[in-house]
């Protein structure tokens, strides 16, 4: 029987799968037919492929990408391979109940509406770190930029709050940057000074878009606009401070404020 050649038809029937997708699978390399007619180009393969072609139809019903199923297929690690896979599901699944409990706030309090203040602020000297994001990730990014700063800092401690710098339009994939105050002769960066809008979130930083949201709108709504990357100034230490009570003071450069 596994020597046997079977026409595409049956042989999708056979594996559960479509024709169409043994088309696909073939053009990618995934599942290549056992032999191919050279004059009508019709595809034939062996019952002893079904079990790949079985494989390549379990992993893609468990949201699988196409490339992780060619490198199992290849012999890669199976625990590795698809444990990548899982670690992004995970994050991804994170993602979204954040997205959720925001959802959430919105419906029991409507659409942000803040308090905004415009503000003068001077350059700061700081020491600053900086990690590579992408929407699934960017609350253990942050906080591994945290980590690292606070671990050069002389006793771990800063001397005033630490700051967050994130881009205010999130692409796939970002930078974003965690600073800490410091003397001018021990920073590495400054941050420039200028005139700011800023906002107050109290609540959980999983919610803090929600703040930022309508500090951005609140620059449209009054003809600004926003410079550089919106920051967020940590005010209170989350090790001793509930979810709820946290605050953080989300600011944004206006551009044509001078």
């Amino acid at each position: 029987m596994s020597d046997e050649l079977l026409p595409i038809g049956r042989f999708a029937r056979l594996c559960r799968l479509s024709v169409k997708q043994l088309r696909h699978y073939d053009a990618l390399g995934l599942l290549k037919p056992a032999r191919v007619d050279p004059g009508s180009g019709y595809r034939y393969y062996r019952a002893s492929q079904a079990r790949e072609a079985m494989v390549i139809g379990l992993l893609r019903s468990l949201d699988v990408p196409l490339p992780v199923i060619g490198r199992v297929l290849a012999g890669a690690d199976l625990a590795g391979t698809l444990g990548e896979v899982r670690d992004r599901m995970e994050a991804e699944l994170e993602r979204r109940r954040r997205m959720l409990a925001a959802l959430e706030r919105v419906l029991a309090e409507g659409l942000p509406r803040v308090e905004v203040t415009v503000l003068q602020e001077p350059a700061r000297h700081v020491r600053l770190v900086r990690e590579v994001a992408t929407p699934a990730t960017i609350a253990d990014s942050t906080s591994r930029c945290v980590a690292r700063l606070l671990g050069e800092l002389d006793g771990g401690t800063p001397s005033g709050p630490l700051i967050g710098l994130f881009p205010q339009d999130l692409a796939e994939e970002f930078t974003v940057a965690v600073a800490a105050e410091v003397p001018a002769e021990r920073a590495d960066e400054v941050l420039p000074g200028g005139v700011f809008a800023a906002a107050v979130h109290t609540g959980p930083y999983e919610q803090i878009d929600l703040t930022g949201h309508g500090l951005l709108a609140w620059c449209g709504e009054h003809g600004h606009v926003p410079a550089g990357p919106l920051r967020e100034v940590y005010l209170n230490n989350p090790a001793d401070t509930p979810p709820e009570g946290l605050m953080t003071r989300l600011m944004v450069r206006l551009e044509d404020a001078g």
